[in-house]
């Protein structure tokens, strides 16, 4: 006999996690599926954006969160190519609870939201439990099969199964769903280096040269680097090798040229091939797709958690009646990406525009930074900088927690 739940989420991240405490909260018996035993994954995304930070208060989980490590970002900016940096977005000028963007490590965030999951009843959180296939009946998806880290493997059936597996999504994959890609410039590479005492980087410091740049993100005991060049020129960093990869570093960012050995090999060097796509439809019968799994996001801007949390919010707040009543129907499922398609569409128009405009000649060599003519508006209304920083930060459509799932703050 296999095993049975009502809504059974597939990955654990910003996402999986948000949905699942969203549909407890509602009564609905709710199964996540995490193939990892922790959430500790160096690279994850870690900006907690506006609408964010105002929806982990309606969940009265402000004051955990208030004691994680964080730092604030009040300013998108983006390097100039001459040593300065020209502002995109100003969050400052938003009107809102929290005008800036929260630096938080994701596994904290990831932490916080399923230690509030587990004081749920009607909650489970299965880690190091990987689906491996879909389970169908009659050409609807009536669950998954899984393996466990120690080899075991099994069945859930659900009434529902969500996917929120990532832009690499199996999920969706086997469901046969396919995303509409856009060109996109740039690729990513992650490294570290030590934090000295010393330091005192801003929330974001980006740094820029010809065909290059990067943005430094300060952790408590090191600093988090993402090194942005041009789209497809990884076999061509690895080739070079790790001494032309750390003089690279130490001429974008110089005063890291004392510690750029602890770079070993480039195997200390990751790889994101940046990605930015979406679904034409989110689900199949039986299966919804969000997150990343609906529509990947580029780092520019930081938005993809944003995004993520919002399709969770959206989610919970249009199944949780469907989901008691034993009624989700296709329409349902239409009716997520209905509601979360044009800001979904926005904010990836907008990441599109800055390829284009700034990141791609930058890291083609075509130009320095941002043209003359976009540098010499921005000074001139810097007020305008709030336009990005509303869809970044805030959305179209901002989500709040639906009144089944708002509590009061926990008093310790």
């Amino acid at each position: 006999m296999g095993e049975r739940t009502t809504c059974l989420v597939v990955g654990g991240g910003p996402a999986g996690m948000v949905l699942g405490l969203l549909l407890a909260r509602a009564g609905v018996e709710v199964t996540v599926l995490e193939k990892h035993a922790d959430f500790l994954r160096d690279f994850r995304g870690d900006t907690v954006h506006p609408s964010t930070l105002q929806l982990i208060d309606e969940l009265g989980l402000a004051d955990e969160f208030a004691r994680l490590p964080q730092t604030k970002l009040e300013q998108v900016v983006f390097p100039t190519g001459d040593g300065g940096t020209v502002t995109i977005g100003d969050f400052r000028r938003l009107r809102v609870r929290h005008p800036y963007i929260a630096m938080v490590p994701q596994w904290d965030l990831l932490d916080l939201l399923a230690d509030a999951g587990r004081r749920e009843p009607s909650y489970s959180l299965r880690m190091r439990t990987e689906m491996t296939d879909l389970l169908r009946e009659g050409g609807r998806v009536v669950g998954v099969r899984y393996r466990t880290a120690d080899g075991a493997t099994g069945e859930i059936r659900a009434d529902l199964t969500v996917a929120c597996d990532g832009r690499g999504s199996v999920a969706r994959r086997q469901a046969g769903l396919q995303p509409k890609a856009f060109p996109v410039p740039i690729d990513a590479w992650w490294f570290r280096v030590p934090r000295l005492p010393s330091d005192r980087p801003a929330a974001l410091a980006p740094r820029a040269a010809p065909g290059r740049f990067a943005v430094v993100i300060p952790r408590e005991t090191f600093l988090q680097v993402a090194y942005i060049g041009r789209k497809g020129a990884d076999p061509e960093l690895r080739a070079r090798g790790i001494e032309a990869f750390r003089q690279d570093v130490a001429e974008l960012i110089p005063e890291f040229r004392d510690r750029v050995d602890a770079l070993a090999s480039m195997d200390d060097v990751k790889h994101l091939d940046v990605r930015v796509d979406r679904l034409l439809h989110w689900h199949v019968d039986g299966l919804l797709c969000i997150g990343d799994a609906a529509h990947a996001m580029s780092p520019v801007g930081g938005v993809g958690i944003n995004l993520a949390v919002q399709d969770a919010v959206a989610a919970a707040t249009l199944l949780a009646g469907p989901l008691r009543n034993g009624t989700v129907t296709a329409k349902d499922l239409a009716a997520v990406r209905a509601r979360r398609l044009l800001p979904t569409v926005l904010v990836q128009g907008l990441q599109r525009m800055l390829h284009r405009a700034l990141v791609g000649p930058l890291v083609e060599g075509r130009r320095p930074g941002p043209p003359a003519p976009v540098l010499a508006l921005v000074h001139r209304l810097p007020q305008l900088s709030v336009l990005p920083a509303y869809l970044i930060g805030v959305g179209l459509r901002p989500e709040h927690a639906p009144d089944f799932a708002r509590r009061a703050p926990a008093r310790s």
